[in-house]
């Protein structure tokens, strides 16, 4: 049997190692005080610069070699600088404590330069501005009176240190300017992010609610008339099965088929917008509007209501407002037929009026019976109508039965496309 061969993949781009250049500028950019690892770090820059420090003062002449008090002082000053980035400013007097004695008793006064600058720095980029020219003057001024005492004639001596110490802290300020300024443009990345974010879930949220109307209206509306249309056919066969009414029976079959027809057309409607990938934003066709308020008077009367329509709308309503006014028309006649009673009287009237689509269903039903539980239809008919800017009351009637009211804008401006 042969043997079987394995392949390891090459490692994508995604798994290499950053180059130095961005691991230096990543470190630039991060903000020392949160740094992590920095106490181990900066012990060793602690450590590197004593060394330095120890290099300088044995083979620079500047000063003289320093004795045992000399390196104790030298070495002193150089283990505050593990702990900088917790305490910049007391590592900074702690590191200075040892340095004034150094350079009071004429050692090598190169050698602890780069710690202090070092702690210069961090004090520079962790402080603010006012902090750190408030330093910048007291270890400026030490400065001169301790080379004043120790060496009154170098000035040329005395301008190097001064200028070392003012780039160092103009340094610091501006790497700490850098650093905020980053941090700002990558809060504002976020924060756009987390906008974008919430704007997509607040999309999808919208959709869901709008999908959970339009299968709350579907559903709701097929069901009842089915089971309006089944209670006849029981009826009929129960009532005298001897002289059983096939015609009546027929009919009333022949319309629950038509209304599972109708409703398998507009549920697979509503699939289709569920599983669009990428595709159109509304890939459901012509919305319903004013046109099939016929059909659904039609429905009803066949569930048994006797409905009086009234439609006086002249202009053309747009898309949006006609589909809400369609949906709220089918709820409430669902309502009616199902908790009004037998055969209830249903009135229907829109209406144009200063620009407003008027809308008012109302019955001479009982109304649901007391202790049933309240579904989601007057709550999905209120989000409809606001959907286009309308607003919707329903309730019992004074004289009894219910009735239904909707104010609905016909401006498009108010109007949000896509409302089904």
């Amino acid at each position: 049997m042969d043997p079987v061969h394995t392949t390891t993949a090459p490692p994508t781009a995604a798994a290499e190692r950053p180059r130095i250049g961005e691991r230096i500028m990543a470190a630039v950019n991060r903000d020392p005080l949160t740094a992590p690892h920095a106490v181990r770090n900066d012990a060793v820059l602690a450590a590197c610069t004593a060394l330095l420090a120890t290099v300088l003062a044995l083979l620079v002449d500047h000063g003289r070699r320093p004795d045992a008090l000399g390196w104790t002082l030298l070495l002193a000053a150089h283990v505050p600088l593990a702990w900088r980035r917790r305490r910049p400013l007391l590592v900074l007097l702690l590191a200075l404590a040892p340095v004034v004695p150094y350079h009071a008793l004429d050692n090598n006064h190169g050698a602890p330069v780069a710690g202090t600058m070092v702690a210069l720095y961090t004090v520079a980029a962790t402080s603010t501005p006012r902090r750190t020219l408030l330093l910048g003057t007291v270890v400026i001024g030490t400065t001169l009176t301790v080379n004043a005492l120790t060496n009154p004639d170098g000035f040329v001596e005395l301008f190097r240190i001064t200028g070392w110490v003012v780039a160092v802290l103009v340094f610091g300020v501006d790497v700490r300017y850098y650093r905020q300024y980053v941090a700002a443009i990558v809060e504002r990345a976020e924060r756009a992010e987390r906008t974008r974010e919430e704007e997509a879930r607040r999309r999808v949220a919208e959709e869901r609610l709008r999908i959970a109307r339009d299968l709350h209206d579907l559903l709701a509306h097929s069901i009842t008339l089915i089971g309006v249309q089944t209670s006849v056919a029981a009826h009929v066969l129960a009532a005298d099965p001897e002289r059983l009414d096939r015609e009546t029976v027929a009919k009333a079959l022949d319309d629950i088929a038509e209304t599972c027809r109708t409703a398998r057309g507009e549920l697979r409607t509503t699939l289709e917008v569920l599983r669009d990938n990428g595709g159109p934003s509304d890939t459901r066709g012509p919305l319903a509007g004013l046109d099939g308020v016929p059909d659904l008077v039609e429905t009803a009367r066949l569930a048994g209501a006797r409905v009086d329509p009234t439609v006086r709308v002249a202009s053309s309503v747009p898309p949006a407002v006609g589909a809400a006014a369609y949906r709220l028309v089918q709820e409430a006649l669902t309502n009616a037929v199902r908790h009004a009673g037998p055969e209830p009287a249903v009135r229907v009237d829109l209406r144009e009026e200063d620009g407003l689509l008027r809308l008012s269903v109302t019955d001479d039903g009982t109304g649901p019976t007391p202790g049933t539980t309240p579904g989601f239809g007057l709550v999905g008919m209120r989000e409809r109508a606001r959907s286009v800017g309308g607003t919707l009351d329903a309730g019992p009637r004074t004289g009894g039965g219910f009735e239904v009211t909707a104010t609905l804008p016909l401006t498009p401006a108010t109007t949000r496309e896509g409302t089904g």
